[in-house]
């Protein structure tokens, strides 16, 4: 039986992951848990800049919606952030997401260093 990895969220990605409309919530669900079981998802893609950083992506109803996690830290999947993509300026990531997403993963590393002793 495969080890599955135990899955953190940090900040709000849970509780903004929670208000993505359910068809939403259950395909990027699906995939989390496919990169827990240490598989790569099809609808991930890794996030420029971020080595060790995925990114779901997940379009509904003309509406597109991410959610960012990583497993650079070995043992456990970390869920930086979940939001639904407003931008009309192509496919980039906004700055302000970037930034968060900097600051979470710099939150599950500090995180991971308390629990796991690293």
């Amino acid at each position: 039986m495969r080890e599955i990895k135990p899955a953190t969220f940090v900040g709000s990605s849970q509780k903004d992951l929670r208000a993505f409309p359910s068809a939403v919530r259950s395909e990027i669900g699906q995939s989390l848990f496919e990169a827990q079981l240490g598989e790569h998802p099809r609808h991930a893609k890794p996030l420029k800049g971020l080595g060790g950083v995925l990114e779901i992506r997940d379009n509904f109803d003309g509406d597109t919606y991410r959610a960012v996690y990583t497993v650079r830290f070995e043992g456990v999947l970390y869920v930086l952030h979940a939001f639904q993509k407003k931008s009309t300026s192509g496919i980039a990531t906004p700055q302000r997401h970037m930034d968060l997403i900097r600051q979470r993963l710099r939150d599950a590393e500090a995180i991971h260093k308390a629990t796991k002793g690293d």
